[in-house]
């Protein structure tokens, strides 16, 4: 996730609290004009230093973004906007990232209960993207046009997905992070805190089965005092065992990884 600092972990916590009242009916236009203004932010220079410039008066900035995007955005969403330029930022680029973060909070609310389904999407995304080199480079390729990559994205996801994770895996292409997949995995971690868990990616020879995840959700959410939601990697190099990664931690359990320490012990 987009880490914020000082005043702007401030002003984000904020208008975190915020997002929080918008209707789940209204969430998903309000994250797509989040994310449009967090655009017109990166893109268009004076209006961000302008709204960022804190020896102008906090109602002169707020009114002046407020007439930019009056008519172009939902209401509920042009509260949010203009109470962010109404904020302290740290750091120029932090107002627009927040606008994004922000997207993705509302993005989340939209889909209700289904928040769970919506982490397992992203991952199920990323995955995709990451195992297939034609879609990744299409996905990356500079010479494609937004236009061109969104179409690609809805080609592929529409009416298999929720409508959130389509519209989240189109800001992934816009957005502030170096790669589609880095961005999928910020949404995912920021839509599981969300829903106040967190996530861990479980590396497993096979499938595990519904009694081992509940043992293993079981164990992660006492170990880190909060639930965790899984994400499950078959993959057949792990050989034996579980690798479980959840956040900087790494538990590795596998037997290539014990195999590995009993040579250095043997070694040393």
């Amino acid at each position: 996730m987009v880490s914020f600092r000082g005043a702007s972990a401030e002003a984000m916590a904020h208008l975190t609290d915020r997002v929080g009242g918008v209707a789940e009916g209204s969430a998903a236009t309000v994250a797509e004009n989040l994310f449009a203004a967090a655009g017109s932010f990166r893109s268009e220079g004076s209006l961000r230093r302008f709204a960022i410039d804190q020896s102008v008066a906090v109602e002169a900035r707020t009114g002046v973004v407020r007439d930019v995007f009056a008519g172009k955005i939902d209401p509920a969403a042009l509260d949010l906007v203009a109470a962010a330029a109404g904020q302290r930022w740290t750091k120029p680029r932090d107002l627009a990232d927040a606008l994004e973060q922000l997207g993705v909070v509302a993005a989340v609310r939209s889909v209700g209960l289904q928040a769970a389904t919506l982490v397992d999407e992203l991952f199920g995304v990323r995955r995709l993207v990451d195992g297939n080199t034609d879609l990744r480079n299409a996905l990356s390729d500079p010479a494609r046009s937004a236009a061109d990559k969104s179409g690609l994205v809805e080609s592929l996801l529409s009416g298999k997905v929720l409508a959130a994770t389509v519209l989240l895996v189109r800001q992934a292409l816009a957005g502030s992070h170096r790669t589609v997949t880095a961005a999928l995995e910020d949404y995912e971690r920021t839509a599981a805190q969300v829903n106040g868990e967190g996530v861990a990616t479980v590396h497993s020879a096979r499938p595990l089965d519904e009694a081992t995840q509940q043992r293993l959700t079981s164990a992660l959410t006492r170990q880190y005092g909060r639930p965790v939601h899984l994400n499950i990697v078959v993959d057949p190099a792990v050989v034996g065992g579980l690798r479980v990664e959840i956040g900087d931690d790494v538990i590795d359990g596998t037997v290539s990884a014990r195999l590995d320490d009993a040579r250095r012990k043997i070694a040393g």
